[in-house]
């Protein structure tokens, strides 16, 4: 059932919005790196903890049996949130960066010198280093696609990069910093027509768009939980039957096997052949909590609040002289990233946290985007669904305050 959407129940279930900052109520606006957790999550690794743990799959006791459930039940969460085909899609991994790491390490052993790999500028490290090793260590081609001036991916210059050497389109759903929404179908539909695979990072566009993985048709979909509200050190990776076929284990070790013997091992099927080891089992099932706390919500209704924050932050800076923002594509997200001439982002940051505004300044992971923009860092104020348009009116203020100060 659909939950009424009233933020102010909403802020009472998440217990650090009730604190104080240098003396200020906190407003939190960072959600792009890290959101705050509700009870619903807190309540559910603490039960866990005191009432059913016990390592998974392995045991046949109780304690283990109730806590593969909870486990696995996690799994189903995410299946069904990211519309996955099945249960076997769905990796757990530490977040969204390990599973890109494992896509490129299954990549690896099949890439020739001059294979292509197409990025776009707008790109987190995690999206961009591990196909750098591909690059250093097996000689492979990395194809940047450039914007165009309000911060949109440039279609026209992805259709040009993607050819017959490109194996890989890696690409953000939305971006981390521009909150550009890519369209990850269409390039998808590009890419397998040249007969390359298409990894999307979906850590923003989870949160804030909602993801049909099968809509989408991609290879790959990755996801961090603590950006959905849920613990750090548990993410998603999607993979179609396909790719997860063709993919050979990233890790060896316990669970992800079949038999071992002296002379050789057999492998586990999907998921549990990309799972080593004793997993984030705690991190899962907290991740589940978080799935199913932000589906009670109806989705539009959250989309909505959120984009409205924004724009009321939006036309609120406009009368801040000096003041660039970067990246306003039609149906971007949440995501208001900024410049203010004569004033570091750092700076800005630190006399805003004096106000108990929590923002984020630097180059937010993604410095081939801040050299296409021609800056070495910005500030960046981003909205999750417990921000109120009071708090916005406190972070306008308090940046007013600072550029008194700083310019």
């Amino acid at each position: 059932m659909t939950r009424l959407f009233d933020v102010a129940a909403i802020r009472k279930e998440f217990p650090i919005l009730t604190r104080e900052v240098n003396g200020k109520p906190l407003v939190y606006l960072d959600n792009a790196a890290s959101a705050q957790k509700p009870d619903a999550v807190i309540d559910a690794i603490a039960n866990q903890s005191r009432t059913a743990y016990a390592n998974v799959h392995r045991g046949i006791h109780t304690l283990s049996n109730e806590t593969t459930e909870a486990y696995e039940a996690g799994r189903e969460a995410a299946r069904d949130f990211f519309n996955a085909p099945g249960t076997d899609n769905i990796i757990f991994t530490k977040g969204a960066t390990e599973g890109i790491n494992l896509v490129a390490s299954a990549l690896a052993e099949t890439i020739q010198p001059g294979d292509e790999i197409v990025l776009s500028v707008m790109e987190h490290h995690s999206n961009i280093v591990p196909w750098h090793f591909l690059r250093e260590r097996q000689g492979a081609v990395l194809r940047w696609v450039g914007l165009n001036d309000d911060g949109s991916l440039d279609m026209d210059a992805m259709r040009a990069a993607i050819g017959p050497k490109t194996r890989m389109v890696a690409i953000s759903h939305m971006s981390n910093v521009l909150g550009t929404v890519n369209d990850v179908a269409e390039i998808v539909r590009i890419a397998h027509a040249a007969g390359a695979r298409v990894l999307a990072d979906g850590c923003q566009a989870a949160v804030h768009l909602g993801v049909d993985v099968q809509a989408l048709g991609c290879d790959w979909y990755v996801f961090s939980g603590h950006k959905l509200y849920g613990p750090t050190g548990i993410g998603i990776l999607y993979g179609t039957s396909g790719a997860l076929a063709e993919a050979r284990p990233y890790q060896g070790g316990g669970e992800m096997i079949e038999t071992v013997a002296m002379d050789r091992i057999t492998y586990n099927e999907a998921p549990h052949k990309f799972e080593a080891g004793t997993p984030p089992i705690l991190e899962a099932i907290g991740l589940g909590a978080a799935i199913r706390w932000f589906r009670q919500f109806d989705q539009a209704e959250v989309q909505a609040h959120e984009h409205a924050l924004y724009q009321r932050a939006r036309e609120g800076l406009r009368g801040v002289d000096g003041l660039t923002v970067h990246g306003e594509a039609s149906g971007k997200g949440a995501v208001l990233a900024f410049s203010l001439q004569g004033a570091h982002p750092h700076d800005l940051a630190q006399i805003l946290d004096r106000y108990g505004v929590a923002i984020r300044a630097g180059h937010h992971c993604a410095q081939p985007l801040m050299t296409h923009l021609g800056v070495s860092a910005t500030a960046r104020a981003s909205f999750g669904i417990y921000n109120t348009d009071a708090e916005v009116d406190v972070f306008i203020e308090a940046l007013e305050k600072a550029r008194g100060m700083l310019v």
